[in-house]
């Protein structure tokens, strides 16, 4: 069969439609979001703040993000996810813009706490979108783009950020960039996004086909696959009752196993993320580097995602998300200890490489089990608490970072590796003999609670 580019892109195009803008609105924000992350905390310490207070300040971010994520997330699975997407990417522009104006350290923490309003607005929004529009065997590979996407935004941000930032002279430029993705993505966003009901869903909640019951009926207690069908019939209505006109499951079903153990690997991953956002600039710094390998560093970190993510998302779609999980966990706090141990900025740059491409697997197999965690209606409340889970890591990793590095510039990694392992310890113990492969949309069973079903499949 011969290679037919286009035609490819036109099936792939067809396949994903729905959710194409939120994936190309993802690569914009984030791509002005990394422009600032190798100059922001050069930037706060040049406004004279010392290393602990400005853990505070970007403590800030996640602060916000804990408080408003699950409230937004809840609104977002009751109003419109466009127009919370949309007002997320106009707040973002002014926390991302104002410190240029403002830069005292109570200034900067107040503006980098309405940055993580608009983030709060946006993301439940947009990843319950995701959920929404796809069938739960094609998740893993929706989020491996999503996160494709996000990477892709990393691979251009930094480095305009950082190289800019040199040219120019002036930390400001990054602000200016950052300032400039936030409003293209708005832009485009409301342009090319239009929300319709999926055909014979409920509004708010997963579209649901009919299952096939031919030869697995005796697993419904029947003894025909007409009896099965009747029985999944019946528990479907009763389900519908139970979540009301809106469509949405009680908030109870959302504390399942394969939900929490999400939270909990999420709370460990964001121990990372705290630690580089505070003191990995500031790290390569003092090993030799330039802002521009600084720059670069978050490049060589994003490129296997975005190579290795949609790849990533097929195999757990496929083959189940538990390996994907563990594997990668451990593979991440592998890297933390490496980091430690660097005596020249070389090598976490090859480090990095690694812990991306074990990051690849991690995000989508992550968002598959909690997609599979997720009852009826409630995708971006889900996603709301998985983000406050992951911020409450944040913070206090970003609280811990700049004391620690105070005390050893290698203490930091060596505790967010420390944590990492433990979460993924937790996420074994918590999913050992739960099912966390999803089953093909035409041979589903019945829509049982995800603590039912699905989750307690062995």
């Amino acid at each position: 069969m011969p290679f037919d580019p286009i035609g490819r892109a036109r099936r792939w195009n067809e396949r994903w439609r729905p959710i194409v803008p939120i994936f190309v609105a993802e690569f914009v924000a984030v791509m002005g979001f990394g422009a600032l992350l190798p100059v922001l905390p050069l930037y706060v310490t040049e406004q004279g703040v010392d290393p602990a207070t400005l853990g505070v300040i970007l403590a800030a971010w996640p602060a916000a993000r804990l408080v408003f994520e699950p409230i937004f997330g809840w609104l977002a699975d009751r109003t419109s996810r466009r127009g919370l997407m949309l007002g997320g990417l106009v707040v973002l522009t002014l926390g991302t813009l104002l410190p240029l104006a403002f830069h005292g350290p109570f200034e900067l923490f107040v503006l980098r706490f309405v940055s993580g309003i608009g983030v709060s607005m946006y993301d439940p929004a947009a990843r319950g979108t995701i959920v929404e529009e796809t069938e739960e065997d094609e998740r893993g590979e929706a989020f491996g783009l999503y996160s494709a996407a996000q990477m892709g935004g990393f691979i251009f941000g930094p480095v305009i950020g950082a190289v800019g930032a040199a040219v120019v002279g002036s930390f400001a430029f990054a602000f200016v960039a950052a300032g400039v993705g936030c409003i293209a993505a708005f832009v485009y966003l409301a342009v090319a996004y239009h929300p319709r009901p999926r055909p014979g869903a409920l509004v708010g909640a997963p579209t649901q086909r009919t299952p096939q019951v031919e030869g697995s009926y005796a697993e419904y207690g029947a003894d025909s696959p007409e009896v099965a069908q009747r029985v999944i019939e019946a528990g479907q209505r009763d389900a519908a009752r139970s979540r009301g006109a809106t469509g949405q499951a009680p908030m109870r079903e959302l504390w399942n196993r394969p939900f929490v153990a999400a939270l909990i690997m999420n709370f460990g991953l964001y121990f990372a993320i705290g630690v580089y956002e505070v003191v990995w600039a500031l790290y390569l710094q003092g090993l030799g580097g330039s802002v521009e390998w600084i720059g670069l560093t978050y490049v060589l970190f994003a490129l296997p995602v975005v190579f290795l993510a949609p790849l990533g998302g097929r195999l757990v779609d496929r083959h189940g998300a538990t390996r994907f999980v563990l594997v990668p966990g451990l593979l991440v706090a592998a890297c933390g200890v490496l980091y430690a141990v660097a005596s020249e900025p070389l090598l976490p740059g090859a480090i990095i490489v690694v812990e991306g491409g074990a990051e690849a697997f991690l995000g989508p197999a992550l968002y598959a089990v909690l997609a599979i965690g997720t009852p009826p209606g409630r995708a971006s409340t889900a996603q709301g608490i998985y983000g406050s889970a992951g911020t409450v890591a944040f913070i206090v990793s970003s609280l811990a970072a700049g004391w620690l590095f105070a005390i050893d510039d290698r203490y930091p990694f060596i505790f967010f590796a420390f944590v990492v392992v433990a979460a993924t310890a937790a996420f074994w113990l918590i999913t050992r003999g739960v099912r966390l492969t999803a089953r093909p949309a035409a041979s589903s069973g019945p829509t049982a609670g995800p603590a039912g079903g699905l989750a307690a499949g062995g």
